[in-house]
């Protein structure tokens, strides 16, 4: 699907009065994203896939209410209550932990599934992968905690870096555990990391003039949807200062990235949508074990590293699932 008639399908989908389309005895599934139409498209579009895979076509059998929370996590609560409040058949958390959180805590009746980076038994979601249990199941992709392999990736393009930068998003969940990692990993590399936060527009270009003024010679970014929704800008403010950096997911990489080290999120939310349309059918949460997406993928942008005057090692390139010329 272009991007320009999935944000159609989407922004047309959720004009729609629920009462309108209520009458077409539709089941109603609730999406809460943590991001707006634009940067959530990908994922959506994902999810569209396995929810018609599994036989349900928004408009046609199944009506879809979206909610965006914009990347301001603190806004997940209210908009899980209010799809809560509108008694829909399923509520899809689409925000990451901060969503699943939150649809979580608004109800107990509603079947939720998630999709999220983090251990959902870790953060109190489910009691366990196999057996979920309540009314909670969905899909827990390895994204966070990887922040050591992506270092020791960017170490061998970049040797020589002696400081490492790490952007973060204070405001997610994951952010300490995942600072953390990547602190421990440049610690036994005998190397120093530079830590900055970004979760808006503003705080993004003071982190990139931190990384500049400390004179940081490579970077990790970290696992997040503000960041993830930014990454062409981040792209843009790495090229600029000619930093060599690993990203969390492929889409980076294809945006002009040096490199990315992690799970494929189009095929965890494509099979979300699948779980989604089991669950239209009947099957309950409980019964669903969590999957995890456990594929993970090394992408190089060989465009990119020449564009820096990198020379990427053919071990590495040996390695790397995929070469981007």
């Amino acid at each position: 699907m272009r991007r320009r008639d999935l944000l159609g399908v989407l922004g047309g989908a959720a004009a729609w009065p629920l009462a309108a389309r209520a009458q077409q005895s539709m089941p109603v599934v609730g999406l809460l994203c943590g991001g707006t139409q634009e940067s959530d498209g990908e994922r959506v579009s994902a999810f569209l896939r396995g929810l018609k895979e599994g036989g349900f076509i928004d408009g046609q059998n199944v009506a879809l209410e979206y909610r965006w929370a914009e990347q301001q996590y603190d806004r997940m609560p209210a908009l899980a209550a209010d799809l809560v409040h509108r008694k829909v058949a399923l509520i899809v958390a689409m925000g990451g932990i901060p969503s699943a959180v939150a649809t979580k805590a608004a109800t107990t009746t509603i079947p939720i599934l998630i999709a999220i980076g983090g251990d959902p038994v870790k953060l109190g979601l489910v009691p366990s992968l196999n057996r979920p249990g309540g009314n909670l199941t969905g899909v827990s992709f390895l994204i966070n905690g990887l922040g050591a392999k992506q270092l020791e990736a960017l170490q061998e393009t970049v040797p020589k870096a002696a400081l490492i930068g790490f952007l973060g998003n204070s405001t997610n969940p994951n952010a300490e555990i995942d600072k953390d990692n990547v602190q421990a990993a440049a610690k036994a590399l005998e190397r120093k990391l530079v830590v900055a936060q970004a979760h808006t527009d503003a705080t993004l270009e003071a982190a990139f003039a931190i990384f500049r003024r400390e004179k940081v010679g490579a970077l990790v970014v970290g696992a997040d949807f503000f960041l993830v929704s930014r990454r062409d800008k981040l792209v843009e403010l790495a090229a600029l200062q000619n930093l060599p950096a690993i990203y969390p997911l492929r889409e980076f990489a294809a945006a002009g990235g040096l490199m990315s080290y992690g799970t494929s999120l189009a095929e965890g939310y494509r099979f979300t949508g699948l779980y989604a349309g089991r669950i239209l059918k009947g099957e309950k949460p409980a019964d669903l074990p969590v999957q995890q997406s456990t594929k993970v993928e090394l992408i190089v942008n060989l465009k990119t590293a020449r564009a820096l005057g990198l020379n990427i090692p053919p071990t590495l390139l040996a390695r790397a699932d995929e070469v981007i010329e």
